[in-house]
């Protein structure tokens, strides 16, 4: 039986592992649980799961959930996430939000734990350092996104194999099609209808800027040690190839499946098993048919040249891209600005960016924090 700890068990990432985990339950035994506000949520997972241990982001809701679940560890704030990704598990599901990943990833890691990573800002902003933290340890990253899961699984048994490039697809967004000037009218409303995957409200805006992309391309270069410049994006309208790896021989191996984030969470979870994930499978006669492919528009959704260009830079600029874009999002989300500005901004702020290199953890905290209390003024 594999022990697994879920940093964000409530979000979506984790509610849908613990329906995998669900749909296997002789070979998962939950040890920690952590989540953000949503406590009721949290309090029925705590009765299904029977953790060990489990975490919230305040301590006032730790006090609640302690007088409902007395036998039960209950801890909160970062004290708590460091608690849960150093805890007795094998395997840590880290789908925390943001840069808030970072450190409890760095954490597990060096506890000797595999990750199962959900959390793609802890490779875009920490990823030498965590790869070499995962060298050192000799522990394994198993990637969550679907594209990342896609490339992983077109890898087995091509280690060793020269990669020509990695073809990494895309969706489009809801705004696939549009020009500089329709962006400008996008509503919050329109902006978080993704057209194929149900997903939480930040990721659901990178994709529809196309920075989510981006922020894939900076993961993928890290998790496969490949150049920026062999690494493609397709669009991909009805999102059944979830990547492919293009050989040296030019032959293309691709994975294909619904658009169900259980699939590549069951992937990484069972690894080196299959495991089944609670869902149906591909019909190739319906989903299956009519497959386009096209190039991305990266005059109209400039994130995606922002990504390149801050990840060949290199240093601090990923750090600084990736919490202007948090940030930004989120002021997106609560009304503050327009849908374009969050490219218009992060644009501004690296441009006027003095960069720092050699990077330590502390150091990526630092300007990662030092860049939010300037974007928020």
């Amino acid at each position: 039986m594999k022990k697994i700890a879920i940093l964000g068990s409530t979000g979506s990432i984790g509610t849908q592992a613990l329906d995998v985990i669900r749909a296997n339950r002789e070979q998962f035994e939950v040890t920690s649980l952590t989540c953000g506000k949503n406590i009721d949520r949290l309090s029925e997972q705590i009765e299904e799961f029977s953790p060990k241990l489990v975490v919230t982001a305040e301590a006032e809701d730790a006090s609640k959930l302690a007088e409902k679940h007395s036998d039960v560890e209950i801890m909160y704030g970062e004290e708590g996430l460091a608690a849960a990704a150093e805890d007795e598990s094998e395997i840590l599901l880290n789908s925390l939000m943001g840069m808030r990943g970072l450190v409890p990833t760095y954490r597990a890691i060096r506890s000797g734990k595999d990750i199962a990573l959900a959390n793609k800002e802890t490779l875009v902003a920490g990823g030498e350092l965590i790869m070499d933290a995962v060298r050192r340890a000799g522990v394994k990253l198993l990637p969550v996104d679907s594209e990342h899961s896609a490339i992983f699984q077109c890898l087995q048994g091509n280690q060793g194999k020269k990669i020509k490039r990695i073809l990494l697809t895309a969706s489009g967004g809801p705004f696939r099609g549009y020009n500089k000037r329709q962006l400008e009218e996008v509503t919050l409303e329109q902006a978080l209808k993704h057209p194929k995957w149900s997903m939480g409200k930040k990721i659901t805006i990178d994709s529809a800027t196309m920075m989510n992309k981006g922020l894939e391309v900076i993961e993928a270069r890290w998790l496969f040690d490949v150049a920026l410049s062999d690494i493609q994006i397709l669009v991909h309208p009805q999102s059944i190839v979830h990547s492919a790896v293009e050989f040296e021989d030019t032959s293309v191996i691709a994975q294909m499946g619904l658009p169900d984030m259980r699939i590549p969470i069951s992937v990484a979870l069972g690894y080196p098993e299959r495991i089944p994930y609670g869902g149906k499978g591909l019909d190739f006669f319906k989903e299956g048919a009519n497959l386009t492919f096209e190039k991305p528009d990266t005059e109209v959704f400039g994130c995606i040249k922002l990504a390149y260009e801050a990840s060949e830079a290199g240093g601090s600029y990923p750090v600084v891209m990736n919490a202007a874009n948090e940030v930004l999002v989120e002021q997106f989300l609560q009304g503050k600005i327009r849908f374009v500005d969050i490219e218009k901004n992060i644009e501004k702020i690296l441009e006027l960016h003095t960069p720092s290199y050699n990077l330590g953890l502390n150091d990526i905290i630092e300007i990662d924090q030092k860049i939010r209390k300037e974007v928020m003024g």
